[in-house]
């Protein structure tokens, strides 16, 4: 079986610049929508039939710089130690992963809410949310907690969205640790003291 083709330093380069560029003109926008290909193409100095080829469309873009920063987070869940990791019993990986998204979401909210936004108007239709819905509707089913472990991991992970935490930290001022220390209340209420 042929080797896969490691991608050429010029398009490795473009891919780099395109995910700064898009980085930097979502985290300056008012909204999400306001972002254009065009924009993004300019600002990293490559042209537009790059993008499109490169992603495909402007969701295409978008998913592949969350997916780019979501790896390491992805990577911890997978395969690494507690309490990210697999080894770590579920009554304590639930809040550790519900803290790790919600970290991840306040550190790139301009790109998660960009991301929510292009899924047909609803942020439960994009992968990523299914993925991270099925890994912790899974371990509810392991912890003795509410019954429908399927609703629980849909009301859990609404407490992260990306347009709640951008607007309790850009607009309400709400702090990070604040943000963290009322997300694990949260989820300690909802599973009853089993943590």
């Amino acid at each position: 079986m042929p080797e896969p083709r490691k991608p050429r330093k010029d398009a490795a380069r473009n891919r780099a610049a395109v995910f700064a560029a898009a980085d930097a003109l979502f985290a300056d926008c008012r909204s999400p929508e306001e972002v254009t290909m065009a924009d993004i193409a300019a600002a990293a100095g490559v042209g537009k039939g790059t993008l499109f080829r490169a992603f495909g469309d402007r969701t295409g873009l978008i998913r592949a710089l969350f997916e780019a920063r979501l790896e390491p987070l992805g990577n911890a869940i997978e395969e690494g130690p507690p309490p990210l990791g697999p080894a770590t019993p579920p009554p304590q990986r639930v809040p550790a992963l519900l803290d790790a998204l919600l970290c991840f979401k306040l550190d790139n909210r301009h790109l998660a809410q960009a991301l929510e936004g292009t899924g047909a108007d609803s942020p439960y239709r994009t992968e990523h949310y299914e993925r991270w819905h099925t890994l912790l509707r899974d371990l509810l089913r392991r912890v003795p907690a509410p019954a429908d472990s399927d609703f629980t991991a849909h009301a859990l992970l609404a407490a992260t969205r990306a347009d709640l935490v951008a607007y309790l930290a850009d607009e309400k001022g709400a702090r990070r640790e604040e943000l963290r220390g009322q997300l694990a209340k949260f989820t300690a209420a909802v599973l009853g003291g089993t943590m």
